[in-house]
């Protein structure tokens, strides 16, 4: 405790770190009370049918990267999800589009033209998203629930969420540049720890009510998330240190090189991209079940959208695990790796430059590989497991899934950031042992 309170004393001392810190804590006052003010034209005294819709399946995950806003019809109800969905089709098109692989090589100026199109694109996806909203909201809603109706609301509605979205977008980019860590990335954190709280109270509240020995399941359930919260930072932090030694070269009275680095190859390089990838797909089935015009086509589609079933949870993981695969083979690069190595005189103990070193790596890769993705997919089903066990639906997603991996990879992520500032000014780091490795995560993967 001691150790703590002088940790915290340190961070206080540096005005630098003391400053991004509050700035982060005031953008992220002002997202979460925007997650509040409901949009115009609707009653938020009548909004208990939306809350109902949002308490499980894919609304509500929804609603949990939203912080809620999704169920509040909230100005910000459509989250940063859009935008992270533009960043996904934009790197993407980085492997298949020669002129998006051309903007990457170009530096700052590429990447500032990479941001402009990916904006571009996450207001085309915010105009297309909206109107679906708002169909919803009609829905699930009296009509008495709108004090607006007609096209007014549907589009004072659109350009508001559309404009709620953009500004979530520029909150997050403010708290990269003027705040500490991945603004993007701790929006979406800073959304699903909103759940826990009344996820964490509708399981106690349902182990009190129960028959028997509630409260021990409780303890034994946290005791297991402990667990599964631990298991997954080894995932997250995972890596296999491949020895690089570099030539000596004399330069004048310096000597430069002759000492040996290491390439950190990381056991879930893949971050979380593979489980949304999974999930985009296996929502597909959802969709055809209104339009499946035989009994057995709506059997296979029904069965494919039961979250807790065998099916759906095995064709989950395969496609986990193969996914894992196609985005480590095109994010990580042997090859490219191998001549920045040649071209800066290292090489691999060993192993001759050129075709043998990309060999080396690619095997390397697809080994470690291996129980990385079967570990992702493990934590991607995780939660079904917790469903099927008794546990409450909104509180079962934190045992896994995106929002695990996403809490566990943002947090290490910003305590790295942190740690660095302490260390940079000769304080002790967040630990007496060992430095804390942050995800650093790239592109969408981030998310």
């Amino acid at each position: 405790m001691k150790g703590l309170i002088e940790t915290l004393k340190n961070i206080w001392k540096i005005e630098d770190l003391r400053s991004r810190i509050l700035t982060t804590l005031g953008l992220v006052l002002v997202y979460r009370l925007g997650t509040m003010v409901v949009l115009p034209g609707v009653d938020p005294a009548q909004l208990g049918a939306l809350k109902t819709q949002t308490q499980d399946g894919v609304l509500g995950l929804l609603d949990m990267f939203s912080g809620g806003a999704f169920s509040n019809a909230s100005i910000f109800a459509l989250g940063i999800m859009p935008y992270i969905s533009a960043s996904i089709v934009i790197q993407l098109m980085g492997i298949a589009v020669p002129y998006f692989q051309k903007l990457q090589k170009e530096g700052e100026s590429g990447t500032r033209k990479i941001n402009q199109i990916t904006r571009y694109l996450t207001v085309i996806i915010l105009v297309l998203q909206a109107p679906g909203y708002l169909l919803n909201l009609h829905s699930q809603l009296p009509e008495t629930a709108f004090i607006l109706k007609g096209t007014l609301f549907t589009v004072s509605s659109v350009m508001i969420l559309a404009a709620g979205s953009m500004f979530i977008m520029w909150l997050g980019e403010k708290i990269t540049d003027k705040g500490i860590g991945n603004g993007i990335s701790i929006i979406i954190m800073i959304g699903i720890i909103a759940r826990l709280p009344f996820s964490f109270f509708a399981e106690l509240l349902s182990k009190i009510e129960g028959q028997g020995g509630g409260l021990i399941l409780l303890v034994l359930e946290i005791v297991v998330l402990f667990l599964v919260f631990a298991a997954t930072i080894l995932l997250v932090q995972g890596t296999r240190k491949i020895p690089v030694q570099y030539a000596k070269r004399i330069v004048g009275n310096k000597q430069y090189g002759g000492v040996r680095q290491y390439i950190p190859l990381k056991v879930n390089a893949a971050g979380v991209m593979p489980i949304i990838f999974a999930q985009a797909i296996m929502f597909l089935p959802m969709a055809f079940v209104n339009y499946a015009s035989s009994d057995a086509l709506t059997g296979v589609a029904a069965a494919l959208s039961n979250f807790t079933g065998f099916y759906y949870n095995a064709l989950f993981f395969v496609m986990i695990v193969l996914f894992t695969y196609f985005y480590t083979a095109i994010t990580v690069n042997p090859t490219q790796m191998a001549e920045d190595m040649k071209k800066n005189g290292g090489f691999i103990p060993g192993i001759k430059p050129g075709k043998k070193t990309i060999d080396f790596l690619d095997t390397v890769m697809s080994r470690i590989t291996l129980p990385g993705s079967i570990f992702l997919g493990l934590v991607a089903i995780l939660p079904a497991f917790a469903m099927i066990a008794g546990v409450n639906n909104q509180f079962a997603h934190f045992y896994g899934g995106t929002s695990l991996l996403i809490l566990v990879g943002v947090v290490l992520d910003t305590l790295q950031q942190i740690e660095s500032h302490l260390l940079m000014r000769h304080y002790d780091g967040l630990m007496k042992s060992g430095r804390i490795k942050g995800k650093s995560p790239g592109g969408a993967a981030a998310y």
